[in-house]
């Protein structure tokens, strides 16, 4: 992977067709929250399978945590609808059977030249795509469990939400002033 893409640089925010193939934009999906996002080999792994089973089943906590979540694998279109129904997705598999990131972050997996898929990474993004944190997945033990992202997005959501802690100095004070900026979501709801 390039090496500015180690925790605190940015990645780069790709366009790529969706599941159903519409085009999406990385920042775009993760708009103002934190988000995980795969770099999976392909459909066909069953390493990507059961990781992404587990996602799955993290999927509600994930929602509720104010968090998105993308996977960008190198099926095309349709074999990525065929891998993100099998697993019971809910969220956007990018397709890019061209291969695109996985040459532009210089990630092949060069011990499998048939399928030639991407040295599997997850990573956790700071809005703005900041890195904050980056798994290498080609053994499956070095991908992060859910027990390693919800510490990862505790960091990251205390670090970026003012509104952290409650009990805050002046925060209160903001509150009853009527000064909304401060609280997730108020900003937005007050337009």
């Amino acid at each position: 992977m390039r090496p500015e893409l180690a925790p605190g640089g940015t990645f780069p925010d790709y366009e790529l067709p969706d599941h159903t193939n519409t085009p999406r934009r990385l920042s775009d999906i993760q708009g103002e929250d934190p988000m995980i996002l795969t770099l999976a080999r392909g459909g066909y792994c069953p390493k990507e399978h059961q990781q992404h089973l587990e996602l799955a089943a993290f999927y509600p906590k994930i929602v509720v945590g104010y968090t998105k979540i993308a996977t960008i694998t190198p099926d095309t279109p349709r074999g990525a609808q065929e891998f993100h129904d099998a697993v019971g997705a809910q969220w956007p598999f990018l397709s890019d059977p061209e291969r695109t990131v996985q040459r532009d972050l210089d990630i092949q997996e060069y011990t499998d030249p048939a399928d030639d898929p991407m040295i599997p990474h997850t990573l956790v993004l700071k809005p703005g795509l900041v890195v904050h944190s980056v798994y290498n997945g080609y053994w499956f033990w070095g991908r992060p469990s859910t027990v390693d992202l919800w510490h990862d997005l505790r960091e990251v959501t205390r670090e970026i939400r003012p509104d952290w802690d409650l009990t805050t100095p002046g925060l209160r004070e903001r509150w009853e002033a009527g000064d909304r900026a401060p609280f997730y979501g108020w900003n937005k709801r007050a337009s």
